[in-house]
């Protein structure tokens, strides 16, 4: 991919059937992610395979006031134990960020959790735009058997804090029982 020339209007490809775009994704395996799930012991049975759970084009947007990051994710089918493929998860650094995810592909959730406790579960699927309101710590999950491809955006300089996630978790947790999708408490919530 050519170098991106932030201060002039461009266009940039992405493949609608599979969210890639003309650039090497980040990606995140089980050992990126392995203190995010909470069965330990489903993590230490597939943590050899270490799979794929997801991964993001990420544009490289400068961190400047009055820019736009965007991108697209992908959230790869699977479970580790009964709980399905997701994101790390994260704040804005920049708390008042809201950010808006477009479902190009696939069938998810949206986890979203405010500081003060408040929480809420949105459904992607294609062609469904979601807004993530501001102060909502929010994580893609793929509950479908196929992979989870969103496009997003938000502000540019809003930064990213996955280090509250990573520390306490989700209050709510995304897990299938009895081959259905069931939304329970963490039990490993800090």
């Amino acid at each position: 991919m050519k170098e991106i020339n932030w201060e002039k209007a461009f266009t940039i490809y992405f493949d609608m059937e599979n969210g890639l775009a003309d650039k090497k994704p980040i990606q995140r395996r089980l050992s990126d992610m392995k203190d995010m799930y909470y069965d330990s012991e489903a993590v230490e049975d597939l943590i050899n395979e270490n799979p794929l759970i997801y991964e993001y084009y990420d544009l490289g947007a400068p961190e400047h006031e009055g820019d736009l990051a965007f991108g697209t994710s992908i959230v790869y089918p699977g479970k580790v134990g009964n709980e399905y493929f997701m994101t790390k998860g994260h704040f804005h650094s920049i708390l008042d960020t809201a950010e808006v995810y477009f479902c190009l592909r696939g069938k998810g959730c949206m986890m979203m959790e405010s500081p003060e406790g408040d929480w809420d579960v949105q459904e992607l699927t294609p062609g469904k735009a979601l807004y993530v309101p501001k102060r909502y710590a929010h994580r893609s999950i793929n509950i479908g058997n196929e992979p989870l491809i969103t496009f997003f955006a938000f502000r540019a300089d809003a930064g990213h804090d996955y280090g509250t996630i990573e520390s306490k978790g989700f209050r709510k947790l995304i897990v299938e029982t009895d081959g259905k999708m069931e939304i329970i408490n963490n039990p490993n919530w800090k």
